[in-house]
């Protein structure tokens, strides 16, 4: 797995994750994938610091800790009032090890002037050691979580030696309109294999991400510096 030169390393923990998509929420209930979604770490990354004059790329993450579930009943609150009974499954005590770098997004020329690799990289480094911007969530509101600086290759893992493990097909992440030239709003999906405890994503414009239109070219807004939109400032 390559390390681009603009990377960040981070390690994230939390009691518990939940990271899910409509095929496991049948019936109101929620399923937990066996692992974070290239989509969750992407939002969990931008938390730590993002601008839309750029694209976040996640490389790769380590699943440190033992893969573990943990049901529970909950009583989430009915769209015509009063409360359901659902039983959510969650993953315990998780402890991620994550890989990421930004690329500029070629679908806003109107932020051009804002591209200075070194101010967001350093800006970027300064946010993750500080916790991050924004609340890091671990595919759920009530599973807050913690991001710290790391070596992503240091420290031992529980499945480093592990071998190969299948993870079946899995969702990947959506491709936001303003994210391709269509400007479509697309959701993928693929079948991730872990390497010794180790997920290298593929690329978001990966040929081999089984993709689906959910809406056609949709609207984008414009940003207009000085007016809706401020220069990072390093």
């Amino acid at each position: 797995m390559l390390k681009e030169r603009n990377s960040i390393e981070y390690e994230l923990y939390a009691p518990y994750a939940l990271f899910s998509e409509v095929a496991t929420r049948t019936g109101g209930e929620k399923f937990s994938y066996q692992v974070p979604t290239y989509q969750a770490l992407k939002g969990i990354t931008e938390s730590i610091y993002w601008k839309p004059t750029f694209i976040w790329v996640i490389d790769g993450v380590r699943v440190m800790n033992k893969i573990q579930t943990e049901g529970k009943g909950i009583r989430p609150i009915k769209m015509n009032g009063g409360n359901d009974l659902s039983y959510y499954t969650y993953l315990k005590d998780v402890r991620y090890r994550v890989r990421a770098h930004f690329e500029w997004n070629e679908q806003r020329q109107d932020l051009v002037q804002d591209r200075n690799e070194n101010k967001h990289h350093n800006i970027a480094k300064r946010s993750l050691a500080q916790g991050g911007r924004r609340d890091i969530f671990l595919g759920a509101r009530e599973c807050q979580g913690y991001v710290e600086p790391c070596s992503f290759d240091s420290g031992e893992g529980f499945y480093d030696k592990y071998g190969e493990m299948s993870l079946g097909y899995m969702f990947y992440g959506f491709s936001y309109p303003d994210e391709n030239p269509e400007h479509n709003f697309i959701a993928k999906f693929w079948r991730p294999v872990m390497n010794n405890g180790v997920i290298a994503f593929v690329r978001p414009d990966a040929q081999s991400l089984d993709c689906d239109v959910i809406r056609n070219q949709q609207a984008v807004k414009d940003f207009v510096i000085g007016d809706n939109f401020s220069l990072a400032q390093e």
